[in-house]
């Protein structure tokens, strides 16, 4: 058996955790909304027509925010189709995705579906086809109390006070060829200026996110950051990153080592603002809003009817493996807590989602589901510096990946820097093919036991999760003990594991 060790010291903090780090993403995309969230003949529909069954799944993921509503399809998107009358409503071709959107639901109704959910709106803004009026518009809408067009027409379709929306994105992967309005660096740098100068005058309370490159192999990454920062640095808080996984060639090993990528990717991107801001001689920090996250291939090229309503597309069925590498995707978010402040997986409901459901049938909790929940649950707090000496292996994409991933978390009362200590989370992935004999050295922490282990493993890194078949979940880890102020666990191959101790 292989050893690893860990270290960690109550006084070596990376940062308090922003537990919008947990947000997710629904776009009006295949069976995420129409089908999804969204099912009125459904017999678990509630009174506009929200799945119950599926709103208690994500009610208990404690998603904090949401990303709305896109994605590619707001690139294209009128905002005014989805507000008013449903029946004066306008019935659009989306050419992102080549569906008919019948625009039922709107910003209203989706507002509804959030305070139920118990979550906040990400809204984008569409800068593709449209632009910075249209965007200072929809904030007037959401935001202003009265007594001018759009507030009062707000008030007309029946909510009379703000929505109060405090998080913009600024359009969506406008770098990429396949968008609609796709832009250069420069068009795209002068147009998010422009209008986020504009909104942050309507309204200075909010956050706004600039568009960074689509994913880490862009032919333009790094030089797309700097010339969009270096035009709307004053204006912006966060700048985006989109990032994907797949396993087409069925490599395992290099599968589970792809966070050794997404580390280097936010190492980069931070590198990037802080240059600006010291070229700038600037002390404000541009931090990371990572909106889109997940594994996903197993969908691609699906077959599916053009100009359909919410046919199923990318309905990735997830495993075992993906499993585990969305739970070391989420250690390496909390590692970067000092500049990660919001991260969204994408998406929520059937679309590469945690949560998938059958049109007027049963939902159910995907593999991905739980590295998810409890991460969200119990990943809130302080992310501690993290030390870990594992062994290591190559692989065909990568060298020197560590057979160990794992960050830890001090809870706190009311998830603040400043409340009282509740405990350590324990966040671990073993991506190798032997076990490993870990010893965890828990520096100023003392009186402790373990309160909860759970452990996902199993023989089969292909297993997933169907209706009635739920093959993939958490059991109970038992190989775990304290003694003289260490823990020593073994962690089994491939496996993904939360240990929680308490005083």
């Amino acid at each position: 058996m292989k050893k690893a060790r860990v270290k960690i010291d109550k006084d070596f903090v990376v940062s308090e955790i922003d537990k919008r780090i947990y947000g997710n993403f629904v776009e009006h995309l295949g069976r995420c909304v129409y089908g999804g969230i969204y099912e009125p003949s459904h017999p678990l529909a509630d009174e506009e027509g929200f799945r119950k069954d599926v709103l208690k799944l994500v009610k208990d993921l404690d998603v904090p925010v949401i990303r709305y509503p896109g994605g590619n399809f707001v690139s294209g998107y009128n905002w005014e189709d989805g507000v008013g009358p449903r029946e004066k409503r306008n019935t659009r071709l989306d050419l992102a995705w080549g569906t008919t959107e019948t625009n039922e639901v709107g910003i209203h109704e989706f507002d509804s579906w959030l305070k139920k959910a118990g979550a906040e709106m990400m809204m984008t803004v569409n800068l593709g086809t449209r632009g910075a009026d249209e965007a200072r518009q929809l904030l007037e809408y959401c935001n202003h109390p009265s007594g001018t067009k759009y507030s009062d027409m707000r008030i007309k379709n029946g909510q009379k006070d703000p929505f109060n929306y405090k998080l913009w994105c600024l359009g969506n992967e406008m770098d990429g060829p396949w968008q609609m309005g796709h832009k250069t660096a420069n068009e795209y740098a002068r147009l998010a200026e422009e209008t986020a100068k504009m909104m942050k005058m309507l309204d200075p309370t909010i956050e706004l996110v600039a568009c960074g490159s689509s994913n880490s192999e862009m032919p333009t990454f790094g030089a797309w950051e700097q010339e969009v920062l270096e035009a709307s640095f004053d204006h912006v808080d966060y700048i985006s990153m989109h990032q994907y996984y797949g396993n087409p060639e069925n490599d395992t090993a290099s599968f589970l080592a792809n966070t050794v990528d997404m580390d280097a990717f936010i190492r980069t991107v931070v590198a990037t603002c802080d240059y600006v801001a010291g070229k700038r001689k600037s002390k404000k920090k541009i931090n990371i809003s990572f909106d889109e996250w997940n594994v996903w291939y197993h969908s691609n090229n699906a077959p599916f009817e053009r100009w359909s309503i919410a046919p199923p597309l990318l309905e990735d069925i997830y495993n075992l493996e993906d499993a585990l590498l969305v739970g070391s995707m989420l250690i390496t978010l909390i590692r970067h807590a000092d500049r990660v402040k919001i991260a969204n997986m994408a998406q929520l409901v059937n679309v590469i989602a945690p949560i998938f459901c059958k049109s007027d049938g049963e939902a159910w909790k995907q593999t991905i589901y739980y590295p998810y929940y409890y991460s969200s649950r119990y990943g809130r707090g302080v992310s501690l510096d993290t030390r870990i000496e594992s062994p290591k292996y190559d692989c065909k994409k990568y060298t020197d990946v560590p057979y160990l991933d794992c960050v830890v978390v001090e809870n706190r009362t009311e998830d603040s820097i400043d409340g009282d200590f509740s405990g350590l989370s324990i966040f671990a992935v073993n991506r190798g093919e032997e076990d490993l004999d870990t010893t965890i050295s828990l520096g100023g922490y003392s009186d402790l036991k373990i309160e909860q282990h759970v452990l996902l493993e199993g023989n089969d890194m292909k297993l997933s999760n169907g209706l009635g078949n739920e093959v993939v979940k958490p059991k109970k880890g038992t190989d775990a003990n304290l003694a003289d102020g260490n823990l020593n666990i073994r962690i089994p191959s491939r496996s993904w594991q939360l240990i929680r101790l308490i005083k």
